[in-house]
């Protein structure tokens, strides 16, 4: 049961990407919170984004707010990451997450997360 990102990329400041991860585990991911976090060279992965199980709660850190929008579509078992006015300190590596629990619990749980490999976003300036 894997984690597969994909759409990560080099684009300029201003720019916008869309990143996309699909969870091949099967009908488990519609019972799971869901989300992003990105780790840039000599940071910690931080939280970015995270919608629980139905899609009815979503969470945003403050650096992303109105920039960045999360999604899910259940029956393809997606969770997708908008991002908009890119910016260079949005340079990292992004990873797609899965919680059994709350978004809270995805985000603080990190060891109880299961995770994708991670896709590079570039942001130049």
């Amino acid at each position: 049961a894997q984690l597969v990102e994909s759409g990560g990329g080099l684009v300029q400041a201003g720019g916008s990407l869309r990143l996309s991860c699909v969870d091949t585990s099967g009908p488990i991911f519609t019972d799971r919170a869901a989300g992003w976090f990105r780790q840039a060279p000599g940071r910690e992965r931080e939280f970015v984004a995270g919608i629980t199980a139905s899609g009815g709660y979503i969470a945003y850190a403050d650096s992303v707010k109105g920039r960045f929008t999360i999604s899910r579509d259940n029956e393809k078992m997606t969770v997708d990451l908008q991002m908009d006015n890119l910016k260079v300190e949005d340079t990292a590596v992004y990873y797609c997450a899965t919680h059994p629990g709350r978004v809270s619990a995805l985000r603080s749980d990190l060891h109880d997360n299961r995770w994708g490999q991670g896709t590079q976003v570039t942001v130049s300036s």
